[in-house]
């Protein structure tokens, strides 16, 4: 008989529940999302993601049960995410998972955020098998990471300031194009020159690790000198640079810091194996210049479907499995947590 996981998700603003067979296959995926309602604030508000969580929990579970047509009793385990994220949305869903596994009496397991943002890739390439390398890019998070078997990770690279998501939110919101900042400034870029204004790529001599804080400053000082020119001119900063090109151009230069350390960290452990993670793993450029380095280098690269890049609870359910799989067990104890170390 297969394993089959529930798994839980609401660690920002995605409502999400999801059943998934020995961590491979996806009975049900059922994602409630509220980026349009924060959309007029230009970003997710604690507060509010929290109570709207309160009001899709249930429902967004007896959906996902529904679809896989299975009853809760059916089920060998409820995997939830525990951390990273906001605290108030994380407690919704630990709360109603820990609810559900004191009635049923099935094992509860907590998931690491970013853990499942790697799984994800189990769902997408069946064949994977660690060892290989992942890149997790998302809002908050850019790591390397060697995955060396299910439940043995290694951290190769990390940032040291702000993430690639945040950096592409934050310009984005200078430019104007609103939340969520990356897909729209991806949207932006489209048919852009990448080499219409020069920005800094930031390495350091000793280290893979990330940084991404003096790209961004140097952006805005572009976009500062455009919009000071512009005035002086009675123009708008686009009729200077086009949206397109200072979009393209931003957008390669964070890409391109992606891609060069992660080819290089593939060639110093000597792997094979690329994987892809996190939501600014949907984004079309590093989709697009990673597939190429892999082709270029011989590398296997799995590169997930865009609904499994962002936040789902088919990732946590897959990530759970594993974990399961492993002995881990959690109790009616565990607790959510706002930061929590990979």
């Amino acid at each position: 008989m297969p394993v089959r996981i529930l798994g839980i998700e609401s660690s920002c603003d995605e409502t999400a529940a999801a059943v998934v067979a020995d961590g491979r296959q996806i009975l049900s995926s059922v994602i409630a999302s509220q980026a349009d309602f924060h959309k007029q604030f230009g970003g997710v508000v604690p507060e509010i993601a929290s109570r709207m969580h309160v009001e899709a929990i249930l429902p967004v579970i007896d959906q996902a049960l529904n679809q896989a047509g299975m009853t809760l009793q059916e089920l060998d385990a409820i995997a939830v995410t525990y951390g990273p994220g906001l605290i108030g949305a994380l407690l919704v869903g630990l709360s109603a998972a820990k609810g559900l596994a004191m009635v049923t009496g099935k094992p509860l397991v907590g998931v690491h955020h970013i853990e499942g943002h790697m799984a994800a890739n189990y769902l997408a390439d069946p064949d994977l098998e660690p060892p290989f390398l992942c890149l997790v890019a998302s809002g908050a998070h850019s790591h390397l990471v060697l995955v060396e078997d299910y439940q043995q990770r290694r951290v190769l690279a990390r940032t040291r300031d702000d993430a690639a998501g945040e950096a592409f939110d934050k310009i984005a919101r200078a430019v104007g194009l609103g939340y969520p900042g990356g897909p729209l400034l991806d949207q932006a870029s489209q048919g852009g020159r990448t080499d219409a204004i020069v920005l800094p790529r930031t390495d350091f001599p000793d280290s893979l690790d990330f940084s991404f804080s003096g790209l961004k400053t140097a952006a805005l000082n572009q976009l500062n000198r455009l919009q000071q020119q512009a005035e002086r001119q009675g123009v708008s900063w686009q009729d200077l640079l086009p949206l397109r090109d200072f979009a393209a151009s931003y957008q390669q230069a964070i890409v391109d810091v992606l891609v060069d350390h992660t080819f290089q960290a593939l060639q110093t452990h000597g792997l094979k194996q690329l994987t892809l993670a996190g939501g600014v793993a949907a984004n079309s450029c590093l989709r697009r210049c990673m597939a190429e380095r892999a082709a270029q280098a011989g590398i296997r690269m799995t590169c997930q479907p865009l609904i499994l890049c962002t936040d789902n609870a088919a990732m946590i359910a897959a990530a759970g499995y594993y974990a399961y799989r492993g002995g881990r067990r959690d109790d009616l104890s565990l607790n959510a947590f706002a930061s929590l170390e990979l």
